[in-house]
């Protein structure tokens, strides 16, 4: 048996993480945050993608089967590997392809790392029907495309979606994103006749004769004392006024895109982008859009993003519909005139796509389907780097790359199109490099705190923990640890001595502030610093809240060298009030020796010795594991059905049969409630647990039933695992899940 049942009598939830607490300052393995690989390097990459006719990707190719160009210059390849994405040594094989293997070989590479894959939703070139298609979408990637360690983000071109705009791999943050999605789509026709789309509009503003003439004869008709020369001009300045709110429309959309891909450069790794839309008209003379999806081209090369291009519009012939208000031509010059509008407004979608190394997907309704497929071709690449001559290290002239297999015309290649900043924001640069400001380490904390991504710097632990109590009700148990070995101790009053700033925020799920905390430590030495390598800096903070989803941020700082460091993570809490099952966070200890289970065994037997059956142990912050240990696991049980309350069930029983009354008599003996332990990695179980019932005799409060278990690490290898307690309450017959991710060394 691969767990052990630990059991708990007339224990409050507070006694027992005061036990759990009272040995916190033992040792723990050190855990880091990922740090970025910073490019100060004289090399330059590019991922490439190689497929056949089928769509399969082709492996088996080495560097010299390419050709690699740079403004048509051929160049050599200094670096070549392939990389399968997702992996835990994606990031060490990127970091040796930008000439820095040593910063690979250092820094630690999180297991089992996972796909980063975002969604940009153009929700200002989206119809309501389109929109209504989008959700779906996400909703199927949710639930069949996105794996155990993979982080999601929805992103929306106004920022509607608000404060859930945000890469995560909680689903409940993205559902409740998704239910914020609502399309607002731009107007830019006005209420002049007759109707003029914004297609016709950028016609007209081109001077095609046909859509020209139509417009004005009709002018003319209305107004035969006007003159043909005037109602050409009231007929372009018409013209120009919708293609003015159409262009403002498309740079706030790629503006937003470009700032998410920049502001995304210190995620680790390949990042994969779907921009979806139903597309959009490029126009090169009122408006910048061809300089901004250059930009955007070079950002998403700096920050390693691809991007997949969707059409929202599905399978459609580009024919305006009987919805539709357009003017009435029996000479059919409007017509021709708006011949080519549907390939016209997903140009701009193919750039994006075929620039960055992606695809666009058009014509099809099948939306999921292009995710899918995108996720497969994208999940193996070839990664390439060269060393770029003087002059493109002293320059940031954009420019143009070209990959292509020797030898094999028949394929597939897809990769970034240029490199190099193209950005003429000279200004802010200069401003930039003014005198730094004094150095002060609140500023620091309150930074990081607002920051878009965590930022590194002290390996920083965060665990959260909801729990319901009689005394306090709902809280939010928040837990920080800091390694002291990370931390600058120098002397003072004769005593090693280091300062430490930890500063918390909760925040709902519309980014308000609910409750705040903020803690200066002193840690001293006594007999050296030698003393406090082997421990932590451990912080505890209790938040009452109410029901809801919420996000805590901590950051902290070394006073005396910094820089600050910042973690967060999202919690939900439940609704208790309505009497549904429900269940308090898994909250998770670890036990290194065998002592400790001679010790329970001793106690467990003697059951007056209630204060003794919960060891005191380490409450494991960062979730990670020695293979050599046991995972200890408590939860509590909310709200599960006893027989003594017949009125909570939810239908009569029926005392007929033998049966019937046995179930009778387990419900006059309390809850029946049973539990199933598992484990999974990468989406598969490796560890179930046979269901069993929870032993509830002795348990001094129902509404809050305690179970604990043990489990034994010595059979899984090292890596990432999902573990999961499902609780089923077979008298109110409903059932509640948690679960809880670690990582095993």
């Amino acid at each position: 048996m691969p767990f052990r049942e630990i059991f708990i009598r007339r224990l409050s939830a507070f006694a027992i993480l005061a036990l759990l607490f009272c040995e916190s300052h033992a040792q723990q393995k050190q855990r880091q945050n990922d740090d970025v690989v910073r490019v100060e390097t004289a090399l330059v990459q590019t991922d490439v993608t190689v497929l056949d006719k089928q769509g399969k990707f082709v492996d088996g190719l080495g560097r010299d089967q390419f050709a690699l160009k740079i403004d048509g210059k051929r160049r050599e390849i200094s670096f070549f590997e392939k990389v399968t994405a997702g992996t835990r040594n994606e990031e060490a094989q990127l970091a040796a392809a930008r000439g820095n293997p040593n910063t690979a070989g250092t820094e630690p590479i999180p297991l089992d790392r996972g796909r980063t894959v975002f969604f940009f939703i153009d929700d200002l070139h989206i119809s309501v029907e389109s929109m209504n298609y989008i959700r779906s979408l996400l909703k199927r990637f949710m639930d069949r495309e996105m794996g155990q360690n993979d982080q999601a983000g929805f992103i929306s071109a106004t920022g509607q979606i608000g404060f859930l705009q945000q890469l995560t791999d909680n689903k409940k943050v993205l559902l409740t994103a998704i239910e914020r999605l609502q399309a607002r789509p731009y107007t830019s026709r006005d209420l002049q006749t007759p109707p003029m789309s914004e297609f016709q509009a950028l016609r007209v503003d081109q001077n095609d004769n046909d859509l020209v003439g139509f417009y004005v004869d009709y002018l003319l008709r209305e107004n035969p004392m006007l003159g043909r020369a005037i109602a050409e001009q009231e007929v372009h300045g018409r013209a120009l006024s919708i293609l003015q709110i159409a262009a403002a429309a498309t740079t706030n959309t790629l503006s937003t895109l470009k700032n998410l891909i920049e502001n995304s450069r210190i995620v680790p790794g390949r990042k994969l982008l779907f921009f979806i839309s139903d597309g959009f008209l490029l126009d090169s003379r009122n408006s910048d859009a061809h300089d901004r999806l250059r930009q955007i081209t070079s950002a998403s090369a700096a920050s390693g993003f691809v991007i997949y291009s969707i059409d929202a519009r599905g399978l459609t012939t580009g024919m305006t519909d009987a919805s539709t208000v357009s003017a009435f031509d029996p000479s059919g010059r409007v017509m021709r005139g708006g011949a080519g509008e549907l390939t016209a407004t997903q140009d701009g979608l193919n750039s994006l796509a075929s620039d960055t190394g992606g695809r666009a997907f058009f014509n099809s309704n099948l939306l999921s389907a292009a995710v899918t497929t995108a996720l497969k071709e994208s999940s193996v690449y070839y990664l390439l780097a060269w060393r770029p001559e003087n002059d493109e290290q002293r320059t940031s002239k954009f420019r143009r790359i070209e990959v292509s297999v020797i030898g094999r015309p028949g394929l597939f290649v897809r990769f970034r199109r240029g490199f190099g900043d193209v950005s003429t924001d000279s200004g802010n640069s200069a401003r930039n490099k003014t005198t730094p400001e004094v150095w002060k380490p609140d500023q620091e904390v309150r930074a990081a705190l607002r920051a878009s991504y965590p930022k590194a710097g002290l390996p920083l632990s965060l665990s959260l923990n909801f729990m319901n109590t009689s005394q306090r009700g709902d809280v939010v148990l928040t837990s920080v640890r800091i390694p002291t070995a990370s931390l600058l101790f120098e002397a003072q009053a004769g005593a090693p001595t280091a300062n430490v700033t930890v500063t918390g925020i909760i925040l709902d799920d519309q980014g308000k502030i609910v409750d705040t905390f903020d803690k200066r430590v002193t840690l001293r030495a006594k007999t050296g610093a030698d003393t406090l390598q082997s421990s932590g800096l451990y912080y505890n903070n209790y938040s009452a809240v109410k029901p809801g989803l919420y996000q805590v941020r901590v950051a902290a700082v070394d006073e005396k060298h910094g820089p600050a460091a910042s973690t967060w993570q999202w919690i939900e809490v439940p609704n208790l009030s309505s009497r549904a099952l429900a269940l308090s966070s898994i909250i998770v200890a670890e036990r290194r020796t065998e002592s400790d289970v001679q010790q329970t065994n001793r106690d467990s037997s003697e059951r007056e010795k209630t204060e003794n059956l919960f060891p005191q142990l380490n409450l494991n912050i960062d979730h990670r594991f020695a293979r050599s240990s046991y995972l200890r696991l408590l939860i509590f049980i909310y709200n599960a059905v006893s027989g003594n309350n017949s009125a909570s069930l939810p239908a009569p029983l029926s005392s007929s049969t033998p049966e019937s009354a046995a179930s009778v008599n387990k419900i006059n003996a309390g809850p029946d409630v049973a539990v199933q332990v598992q484990v999974f990695r990468d989406d598969e179980p490796v560890i179930t647990d046979p269901l069993h019932k929870i032993n509830t005799e002795g348990a001094g409060d129902l509404e809050r039933l305690p179970y604990a278990a043990e489990l034994s690490l010595a059979r899984l290898q090292p890596g990432r695992y999902v573990l999961r307690l499902t609780i089923i309450d077979r008298i109110a017959r409903t059932t509640a899940s948690q679960q809880l991710n670690f990582e095993v060394d």
